[in-house]
């Protein structure tokens, strides 16, 4: 059983290719080449402080509006204007942190982080004082920040932190791939997105990837069923399709055209179908 999701589904379309790191392929493919030698994702999270630890929620992973990311990143290098990093806005929000030195060290994906005391969860490794420590300083900074005030006034969490993740080496071009992506996963969607299952030739393509954070029985995980799940599971049963494969955490369930593959309608709870208690971090499902 694999860990590390994402390799296992950059697999299917990109063979034997190296996965490249999340935030550098993240960064190609929004804004091009950028200066900079090393990149990471800077996820905007709200963290709650308890008696005895800090934690995310589910509901702690933040999504800000373009305006709120472009204004965030403008701040910050103003602020950090001579700390060798800066902050980018892509189209979409989302925000990355680009550094002048290569560094060593190992992140967690904020997925992996809900519900978790996130103390000891912080960069380790060689170089993890000094991104533990812009993690701070971004803290500090973000305190009655603008955008925060701004937020508040709507209801809104505000953004007590921007979590670093996902980093390396930054990329003069993207791996070559086969195949579909879809979903707004910021490693697969720097391959483009593809809007729905693709119906018209589903045998030309080598395979896909769709990653998405919709919990079963909402509305939008009813949009996920008619764009995909539905016409995929015709494609599968009728051959033009030879697998599929559902990952949730460390968890994954293979499927094929000789199987019953419509238990994501049963009434017990979706979760049960791999095992496990109601989940308190978001799905994702890789499939190929």
């Amino acid at each position: 059983m694999e860990s590390d999701w994402r390799a296992a589904a950059f697999r299917v379309i990109a063979g034997a290719a190296a996965t490249p790191p999340v935030a550098a392929a993240a960064l190609r493919g929004a804004l091009g080449v950028v200066p900079g030698r090393w990149v990471c994702m800077a996820s905007p999270v709200h963290l709650v402080a308890g008696m005895t630890s800090i934690t995310l929620s589910a509901a702690g992973l933040l999504q800000l509006e373009p305006a709120a990311a472009a204004a965030l990143a403008e701040d910050f290098n103003r602020v950090f204007e001579d700390s060798g990093a800066r902050l980018l806005a892509a189209p979409d929000a989302t925000l990355l942190c680009v550094l002048d030195q290569m560094l060593e060290v190992d992140t967690l994906d904020p997925c992996e982080v809900v519900g978790r005391d996130v103390f000891a969860l912080q960069p380790a490794g060689r170089d993890a004082p000094r991104l533990r420590r812009l993690m701070s300083e971004m803290e500090l900074w973000l305190f009655e920040h603008a955008v925060n005030r701004a937020r508040s006034s709507l209801g809104r969490a505000p953004v007590t932190g921007l979590w670093l993740w996902g980093g390396g080496a930054m990329l003069r071009a993207l791996p070559a791939v086969e195949g579909w992506t879809a979903g707004t996963d910021p490693l697969f969607a720097a391959f483009g997105t593809q809007p729905e299952f693709p119906h018209e030739r589903p045998a030309a393509a080598r395979g896909g990837v769709l990653v998405c954070d919709a919990l079963p029985g909402s509305a939008a995980w009813r949009e996920v069923e008619s764009r995909w799940l539905t016409p995929l599971s015709a494609a599968l049963r009728a051959g033009d399709v030879e697998r599929v494969t559902l990952s949730v955490a460390d968890r994954r369930v293979s499927v094929d055209a000789r199987m019953n593959w419509r238990f994501w309608r049963r009434m017990k709870p979706w979760w049960e179908s791999f095992g496990l208690d109601k989940p308190e971090w978001r799905d994702e499902h890789a499939l190929e």
